[in-house]
């Protein structure tokens, strides 16, 4: 039986496909119609389309009266597309955001010129603009046009961002008001453990990379300060552009996996302080592996790095 799906469900389906892979939704996991569309910010119909499309293609179970998993192994031609798969559906934003990093467009920008330089649709602008100014990069101009905005672009900006991280996030762990959620903890331990899991060859960098900032900001949320996770979360936008196109690296992912366990240990235990001496030893090991030193900018500006999730 044929499944008529929205382009919106193929994009929620494709999402939950790059979770499943990156291992943010780990097998024999339930899944629920709300539980995706409130994650994903949509309604339940297309959610629900999602999930009868991957059952069709066996990378869910439906189990009586329970509802959907994810099944215990993906098919191989799931495996294959997902390999294959260029820049995982995000090829166009990848080049607009590319092109900036590199100087190739202007800092003001108007749709019209957007849709003349690289041929795309007028909805196709609005949709990679609206992307781009959610994500901290881009801004609408008062009257007409658009503003790109200053994102980590140099080893410089790299390690000022990660010495500021160092500044306050392990600072928040020691705020008064720090207060430790247990479901919180629980569920960056599934994600990580389930990370550790995950098929590297068909695993999107962009879902690792959200992983740890998650983890962070889920972290520093706990503080009960609502400063120090803005300013996080404003820093890692600005950090995520230039590493959208990281390539995943299986040695430094078991690295920071095995350095976010620990720190989750710590303070499954209340051992905040100990956790926030790991935490700055954690970032500054990061800081040190995307110093100047030992990353060839020029060819991360025309290639691809290696992913972190610090």
């Amino acid at each position: 039986m044929s499944i008529r799906t929205s382009e919106l469900s193929r994009k929620i389906s494709n999402r939950l496909l790059n979770d499943i892979a990156a291992g943010t939704l780990s097998a024999g996991q339930h899944i629920s119609a709300q539980q995706v569309a409130n994650s994903y910010g949509v309604s339940r119909t297309p959610v629900r389309e999602a999930l009868e499309t991957l059952e069709a293609q066996s990378v869910l179970i439906r189990q009586p009266n329970r509802g959907f998993f994810v099944s215990e192994t993906l098919p191989s031609e799931i495996k294959n597309s997902l390999s294959k798969a260029p820049g995982h559906g995000l090829s166009d934003y990848q080049l607009l955001a590319n092109c900036w990093l590199t100087d190739q467009i202007p800092e003001d920008v108007t749709e019209q010129f957007l849709r003349q330089r690289y041929g795309w649709t007028k909805a196709k602008v609005g949709d990679l603009l609206v992307r781009a100014a959610r994500e901290g990069w881009a801004e609408r101009k008062e009257g007409y046009g658009w503003r790109l905005l200053p994102v980590a672009k140099t080893p410089e900006a790299f390690d000022e961002i990660y010495r500021f991280r160092m500044a306050i996030e392990p600072s928040a762990l020691l705020e008064p008001s720090f207060q430790l959620d247990r479901k919180v903890l629980d569920e960056q331990r599934r994600v990580q453990e389930g990370m550790l899991e995950m098929d590297m060859h068909i695993s999107p960098g962009q879902p690792l990379l959200e992983n740890g900032s998650l983890f962070h900001e889920a972290i520093i949320k706990m503080s009960g300060n609502p400063f120090f996770l803005m300013s996080l979360q404003r820093v890692n936008r600005m950090r995520r552009l230039m590493e959208y196109r990281a390539e995943a690296n299986r040695a430094r992912l078991i690295e920071q996996c095995t350095e976010h366990l620990e720190i989750l240990t710590l303070l499954e235990r209340g051992n905040i302080i100990d956790a926030s001496d790991l935490m700055r030893q954690h970032l500054s090991g990061a800081r040190k592996r995307k110093s100047p030193l030992t990353l060839n900018w020029a060819a991360a500006n025309s290639n691809s790095t290696d992913t972190e999730q610090g």
